[in-house]
């Protein structure tokens, strides 16, 4: 089943960041679409909830250094 989120991520700061983020999230097997704005502090992502999960997104955000608030 394919799922939308919005999530809020702190310390994007600039572009590269987005591009970052957006890359970590994409290299995910089930992620089909990422959107990632500094400007607003969101990442939208698309995924397939039967090969991944929402802790798995949020994990890999995290990884790179990067805040997913609550």
């Amino acid at each position: 089943m394919i799922e939308s989120v919005i999530l809020t991520v702190t310390g994007m700061k600039c572009g590269g960041c987005e591009t970052n983020v957006a890359g970590v999230l994409k290299a995910i097997n089930g992620v089909t679409q990422v959107n990632a704005s500094s400007k607003e502090n969101t990442v939208g992502v698309e995924f397939d909830t039967e090969k991944t999960s929402l802790d798995v997104l949020k994990q890999a955000i995290t990884g790179a250094g990067f805040t997913v608030e609550p």
